[in-house]
This record gives structure tokens, C-alpha cells and sequence, in this order.
């Protein structure tokens, strides 16, 4: 079954009870057993729910893994990923990235003697020469958050594997549909959920998918168990609602990015512009190679730190939030809320600053979006 129609039908397609052609919401507990030592292969939703199960079959199914987990953020799925990790363990990961990842990585699993290296994951070279005896995962954003800096999933998935490590990839930014990681060589793929695969900010949901690997999937499956982060079935019902638009709403909004990033680089306003899409990007080449698509994530800077901060009050169609992969388009101040928490030494050492905005293109009309740019953004 090709992509788009495995958006739309997921992966039972209904209920094969009723005939419903919306799954159904699940919305109970508990299930009821037949007999001692007898079970519907439902127990408590904590542990297992037919809705969520259809949600993980497909976005499994979406990216070519074997077993799918939803659970009630992308931040609970990146905690549940780390307690795969032991004390001295050695986790390289892309130094441009979301600020939340740094803060738990960081300020929480540090504690348990997990040693973090922030490197530059889109430099091959730099990759290869930050590995130690002792690393056991190398965890990637690409593009990354929010200086948009692509990695070669191909050729670090054969680092990680020589040196017995495992490759983690946030797909977040492209989502299924553009870009598949466990197809390159990644072992691990997580989302956040709220963004492209919802789609309509209005679920927060993470979602981690493991190749076919033993070890890997019954830990997950105890912790996930044990930890009980785990996505509500309103919610997983949500988000299959969701998934059969994604196509639509990403094709659209690459559509968008594509005509909004060429013409801000015309505004007296605009230093520089960050997108994969634009071919004078550095790594316009590698992502052709290993993506189907650019993606609806802008990042620019502007003039002056005060004209990014007025501009943020002077939208009127824009939103100023925070998120993105929503159908409206948002526009973020990574220096003061994404990235507010992450090492300044960090931020610098990638580019993140005052000056620095990101935007989420929507699928509203290409020109009404401008309009409102152009005098946001205006001296």
C-alpha cells in the first residue's frame, strides 16, 4: 500500500467489528476477560487500547518500523528513549537542537551519569571524530531546530553501527510522508505528534518507532508499561483523524515555504534566510537524496534584535506562538521560548540570536501571509 493511501486508511482501515469506517474511540480502562487465564488481548488501556494500537500501527506502518508506541508527549517519548541508557554511557547528539531535548538531557538524565556530547551531526567529520569507546547512541534533528543544518542519515547510521551504537532520528520537522530515517539507516525514529502528524494544534502526543530489534522493544515495552505515558484513546483518536490529511497539509505548506523563503530574501529587512528548500542551501543536494520533499519550517534573521521583537507585535494574521506543523502559520522567537532554557555557549556556537525567527508556514493563501510579513517586518 502506497503512502497516501496508508494515510487515509491506517492500518486495519475500520473497526472489522462493526464495520465503522472511523476506527472508533475506545474510551474505557478496563476490559472485561472471559475466564481465568483468558483475555481479548486487551487489559488495561494504560498498558494496551485498540485505539492507540491503530494510531501505532500505522504511523509504524508510515515509517517502515516494527513496533510503534504513542505516548502523551514527544518530550515522554524522548525520556522513555534515554532510560535505554545506563551510567557511563556516551550519547552524541546534533548540537542544533530543540531546547526541551537539551533541558532533559541535561538537567535530568545527566544525573544519572549519562554523558552528553553536542556536536555537529551535519559535518560527517566531525561525527566520526567525537565518537568514543563508550558511545552507545548518536541522536539527530534533521533539519535541525531551528537553524535548519541537514545530517546524512546514511552515512552516521554506519558510524553508529560500526561502533555498535545506536541511531536515533527526530523526524519531526519533515514527518513521515517527506522523509523516512528507518529506511537510511536509523534504529530509532520519534516525533512529536502535536506538530505535522496532528496537524491542527490541538493534541500533544510523541510517538517513537523501533526497527525490528529484540532488546530495544521489550525494554520500551516495560518501560512504556511501567511508566504509564501513554496517549489517551480521545486523543490517538484525534491524531488518525488527522494522519488522512497529512499529505494534503504538507504538500501544501511545502508549497507555501517555497514561495515565502525566495521572497523573504527580497525584503531590505531580511540578512538571511535558512531552508532546505532554497538551492543555495548547503545541503540542497543531500536532501534530495534522502527525502521526497522540503518541509514547511523557515528560519531568518533580521536586521536588528529590535525589529524582531516589534514584528512579533505587529502581526494581524500570523500567530505569534509557540509549536508549529499546525495548518496556521506561526511565527517563534527561538532565543526567548523554544531555545529560552539551552547553554547560551550553545545557542552562540550555532547562531541562535536575538535576531533569529522561525517560521511554521500554514496552508492559508501564500499572499495574505506576505501582506502580513512585509509589515511586520518593516523598519
Amino acid at each position: 500500500m502506497r503512502d497516501i493511501t496508508l494515510q487515509v486508511r491506517g492500518s486495519k482501515g475500520y473497526d472489522p467489528v462493526t464495520g465503522a469506517i472511523s476506527f472508533p474511540i475506545y474510551q474505557s480502562a478496563t476490559f472485561r476477560h472471559p475466564a481465568l487465564h483468558q483475555s481479548t488481548g486487551y487489559d488495561y488501556s494504560r498498558v494496551k487500547n485498540p485505539t492507540r494500537e491503530e494510531l501505532e500501527n500505522s504511523v509504524a506502518a508510515l515509517e517502515r518500523g516494527s513496533r510503534c508506541w504513542a505516548f502523551s508527549s514527544g518530550m515522554a517519548g524522548i525520556g522513555a528513549l534515554l532510560k535505554l541508557f545506563r551510567t557511563g554511557d556516551h550519547i552524541l547528539l546534533s548540537e542544533d537542537l530543540y531546547g526541551g531535548t537539551v533541558r532533559i538531557c541535561n538537567a535530568i538524565y545527566s544525573k544519572f551519569g549519562i554523558s552528553f556530547e553536542y556536536v555537529d551531526t551535519s559535518d560527517i567529520e566531525v561525527v566520526k571524530a567525537s565518537i568514543k569507546n563508550n558511545t552507545k547512541a548518536i541522536f539527530v534533528e534533521t533539519p535541525s531546530n531551528p537553524m535548519m543544518l541537514v545530517s546524512d542519515i546514511a552515512a552516521i547510521s554506519e558510524l553508529a553501527h560500526a561502533h555498535q551504537a545506536l541511531l536515533i532520528v527526530d523526524n519531526t520537522f519533515l514527518s513521515p510522508h517527506f522523509q523516512k530515517p528507518l529506511t537510511l539507516g536509523a534504529d530509532i525514529v520519534i516525533h512529536s505528534g502535536t506538530k505535522y502528524l496532528c496537524g491542527h494544534n490541538d493534541v500533544v502526543a510523541g510517538l517513537v518507532i523501533v526497527k525490528d530489534i529484540p532488546p530495544v522493544i521489550d525494554e520500551l515495552d516495560l518501560i512504556y508499561k511501567s511508566e504509564g505515558a501513554s496517549l489517551g484513546p480521545f486523543d490517538s483518536w484525534l491524531m488518525l483523524r488527522s494522519i488522512k490529511t497529512l499529505a494534503l497539509r504538507v504538500e501544501r505548506q511545502e508549497q507555501n515555504a517555497l514561495l515565502l523563503a525566495s521572497w523573504l530574501k527580497t525584503l531590505s529587512t531580511v540578512t538571511d534566510v535558512y531552508y532546505v528548500g532554497l538551492k543555495d542551501h548547503p545541503s540542497y543536494e543531500l536532501t534530495l537524496k534522502q527525502t521526497t520533499g522540503f518541509g514547511g519550517m523557515i528560519s531568518f534573521k533580521v536586521k536588528s534584535a529590535k525589529i524582531a521583537a516589534e514584528a512579533l507585535g505587529k502581526l494581524k494574521l500570523v500567530y505569534f506562538a509557540e509549536s508549529l506543523g499546525g495548518v496556521e502559520t506561526l511565527l517563534t522567537y527561538p532565543i526567548e521560548q523554544t531555545h529560552a532554557e539551552a547553554p547560551k555557549e550553545l545557542l552562540a556556537r550555532v547562531g541562535v540570536d536575538d535576531r533569529l525567527l522561525r517560521l511554521s508556514v500554514g496552508i492559508e493563501d501564500v499572499e495574505d501571509l506576505k501582506e502580513d510579513l512585509e509589515q511586520a517586518l518593516a523598519e
